[in-house]
């Protein structure tokens, strides 16, 4: 088999573990963020929860309304299950499990890219491209063994950010804007 032809077929198995890096990177990502997100919901209703109880209470104690004090024990039997819910499920910890998995794979996705313009630009030889590739594997192997499992909803935002916001792509004119005059690709 000519070399060429073996640093082409190289090249189409890179990308294509590049590709899935990139999907996992964002999703690890948003899979963060939904825990955040629904982390600090639960936490805005302990508080609320946590606030009618308290008013319940005073009100019954320094009152006499029966339905006040029936109602702050049914709100404060919700504060307890909520609080259960969290102790069970540390959604803080989980989201920050995520995002240190993104950022490790974050590191992995740009070596691959590195790897690819490599190949692209002919300064790499088939055997390093072997040896990296190797690495690369071996250490998303460590990531992902070490990293937790993501949830159906962060991979539908991932797909909806990477294909239609386009989250992982730039034109030249964003690029620009990042550069100065001299390293522009497109003079104004």
């Amino acid at each position: 088999m000519e070399q060429n032809s073996q640093i082409e077929i190289f090249e189409d198995q890179i990308r294509e573990c590049y590709g899935r890096v990139v999907w996992t990177h964002k999703t690890h990502e948003k899979c963060a963020d939904i825990l955040n997100s629904r982390n600090n919901t639960i936490k805005l209703w302990q508080i609320i929860l946590s606030a009618v109880t308290t008013s319940g209470v005073f009100i019954t104690v320094l009152g006499d309304s029966k339905e006040i004090g029936i109602l702050a024990a049914i709100v404060s039997l919700l504060t307890l299950a909520l609080s259960t819910y969290v102790k069970k499920y540390d959604l803080g910890s989980m989201a920050q499990k995520h995002a240190e998995s993104a950022i490790s794979i974050w590191d992995v996705r740009e070596k691959y890219f590195s790897l690819l313009t490599d190949i692209r630009a002919g300064v790499i030889d088939e055997d390093d491209i072997r040896k990296i590739r190797d690495k690369l594997q071996n250490d998303l192997h460590r990531i992902y063994k070490g990293s937790p499992r993501t949830i159906n909803k962060a991979y539908d935002d991932a797909s909806k950010a990477l294909k239609s916001m386009e989250e992982m792509t730039f034109s030249d004119e964003e690029i620009d804007k990042f550069l100065p005059g001299s390293m522009r690709k497109i003079n104004e």
